[in-house]
């Protein structure tokens, strides 16, 4: 009998992990610095229970992949244990990329390489430790195996990874209209033609799902107060690395010191193995370590914006549905400049930033969520449901939304 691990989950309860692979991909030191990262970034200052971790994440996607499987073997869909065990893995392991807060570090510290692409090259360091076992759970992760819907478990508009967030930042930001009906959905998804459909009985599902979507993004993942968080910190790490360029001695781990005293591109990592092993050592800690101690920095702006962080006083933040009036912002920034006794130039890099964001429930142009009919033809959500119109699936929402410095 295989032994296993038990981790008891609080969104789906008990979870199985069988000693073998998958446990020493659970227990391997590149998955488990996902336990330092958490899943929704700067969203704590809005929802204070948010603090679950991508390996959280990580090990409920993994729980979800295991009961589709289960599911599509039900239906005899041809799933061998090595392709079972091997998307899985890849399941696991399909977060291992990301930075502390992600995509601001995607945008400040790393240039030109995506937390997709650093996932890859972590896989295959992994797989190397591994001595090759991980190597179709990478084949299936770049969609290069055979069996495409085993891929698109793992990466499409109905991917176990969708399905697990969505839920589980639902359960821990208190936003009840994200709690999915994952397990049904599950039970609904088939295969025809090597590609993942739904049956048409979860057409109703795959709708709810689709509206929560559109609802976490605007309520939760694009909130105002977590987008002026994150405009703060990707502020605090540009004027670091400015500051770093110029030969200022800052305070910071040796993990982080490394990223903001080099420029790290996607050639970097290429060309110089301790560059992924660094980008392994860096978590969320080095970053708030870092700020802390960054309050107290004789650089008016780095301090300031330290400070706001640490302290939760964030920038202002004006939405609108047309673009900032330039005069307006000068303006401000002019206000801004003056108060802090910085440069307007500074004052306008630093101090107030503008973001446009924009979000559609489903694309089309991406991969399908496609219906099964009973009698085997497949029909596009879009055009199956008889709620939601191909107008309102695919309308895109689009906010202009101007952070300031609080005067």
């Amino acid at each position: 009998m295989t032994k296993v691990k038990i981790i008891n989950d609080p969104v789906f309860g008990f979870i199985n992990i069988p000693k073998g692979l998958l446990y020493d991909v659970l227990t391997h030191p590149v998955l488990q610095r996902l336990s330092r990262i958490r899943q929704l970034g700067l969203s704590s200052f809005v929802y204070p229970g948010a603090q679950h971790t991508r390996f959280q994440h990580s090990v409920g996607a993994y729980y979800l992949m295991c009961e589709a499987i289960a599911s599509l073997r039900a239906k005899s869909v041809a799933i061998t244990d090595d392709e079972a065990e091997a998307v899985e893995s890849a399941i696991l392991m399909h977060d291992i990329g990301h930075g502390p807060f992600s995509h601001v570090l995607e945008h400040t510290l790393v240039h030109g390489i995506s937390h997709e692409d650093i996932s890859l090259l972590l896989m295959e360091r992994m797989n190397r430790d591994l001595s090759g076992r991980l190597s179709l759970a990478i084949r299936i992760y770049r969609d290069e195996y055979h069996k495409r819907f085993l891929h698109q478990l793992v990466s499409s508009q109905l991917d176990m990874d969708r399905l697990d967030y969505l839920r589980r930042d639902s359960f821990f930001t208190g936003v009840t209209e994200g709690n999915i009906g994952s397990a049904r959905i599950i039970k609904m998804l088939n295969v025809l033609d090597d590609h993942l459909v739904v049956e048409k009985k979860g057409i109703y599902s795959i709708e709810n799902f689709l509206t929560a979507r559109r609802l976490m993004y605007w309520q939760v993942y694009l909130h105002k107060t977590s987008v002026a968080a994150e405009e703060m910190l990707r502020g605090v790490l540009s004027r670091a690395s400015e500051l770093a360029a110029k030969g200022t001695e800052l305070f910071c781990s040796p993990a982080l010191r490394y990223f903001l005293y080099n420029r790290i591109t996607g050639d970097t990592f290429a060309a110089h193995p301790e560059c992924l092993e660094t980008f392994i050592q860096l978590d969320d800690n080095d970053i708030w370590c870092a700020l802390k101690v960054w309050q107290g920095n004789a650089d008016v702006i780095l301090s300031t914006l330290s400070r706001g962080l640490v302290g939760r006083r964030l920038f202002k933040v004006e939405i609108d549905a047309e673009p900032f009036d330039t005069a307006y912002t000068d303006s401000l920034t002019e206000r801004i400049a003056s108060r802090l006794g910085i440069p307007v130039s500074a004052a306008a890099h630093y101090m107030l930033t503008h973001a446009t964001l924009q979000k559609d429930m489903y694309s089309a142009t991406d991969d399908k969520i496609e219906i099964l009919f009973p009698d085997g033809t497949v029909r596009d959500i879009a055009e199956a449901s008889d709620m939601l119109n191909v107008s309102l699936l695919e309308k895109k929402v689009r906010k202009y939304i101007l952070c300031y410095y609080r005067l």
